[in-house]
């Protein structure tokens, strides 16, 4: 069976990647075909995250077993196959390429096709370019500090305008009604 996977970038709009992969291949191989993809080395620490509809993280597989807790499942990607935990059209995962700063690509495993194999896996769809690998720090956390700043003006000027100060009334709250509430102690 072959998985098609549609890879896409919340960084770049116009970005897209769709990979064939045989579904008996392990994550480590769709890895290595997505950094082909995209140009990217293959070497550096990252994770795929099985996601719930709302892509929220489920399970990590990833390249290297970091002795996390003993309790918990680990998947390595070199030796859990996709059909391991992969069993439906529509399963939603996360490809953790940058650990640092948390830049992943968003994929969504679109369509299974049955009765045909694939050696390798290979891209079968490559629209715009991709985010850059990695990013410099200070130049990330500056716009995170900018994307914080506006969302505190916004939020500073929502409350002075949203609840109308200036216009409140006492008088035009009506309290009928309350001497009949009883309230435990």
């Amino acid at each position: 069976m072959i998985f098609n996977f549609r890879i896409v970038s919340d960084e770049v709009d116009n970005f897209k990647r769709e990979i064939q992969i045989d579904s008996t291949a392990t994550f480590m191989e769709l890895k290595k075909a997505i950094c082909q993809s995209v140009g990217y080395h293959t070497g550096q620490m990252s994770s795929f995250f099985l996601c719930d509809s709302h892509w929220e993280k489920e399970k990590e597989v990833t390249s290297e077993d970091m002795d996390t807790d003993p309790d918990q499942d680990i998947w390595l990607m070199d030796e859990t196959p996709l059909d391991e935990l992969i069993e439906d059209e529509g399963q939603k995962l996360l490809y953790v390429f940058d650990y640092l700063t948390e830049r992943a690509f968003f994929m969504e495993m679109t369509e299974m096709i049955t009765g045909r194999n694939l050696h390798d896996p290979v891209c079968t769809l490559a629209v715009g370019a991709p985010p850059a690998e990695s990013v410099d720090l200070d130049e990330f956390d500056a716009k995170i500090d900018a994307k914080a700043s506006t969302a505190a003006t916004v939020t500073s000027d929502m409350d002075e305008d949203f609840y109308g100060n200036d216009s409140y009334n006492e008088d035009e709250f009506d309290a009928a009604g309350y001497d009949e509430m009883t309230f435990d102690e």
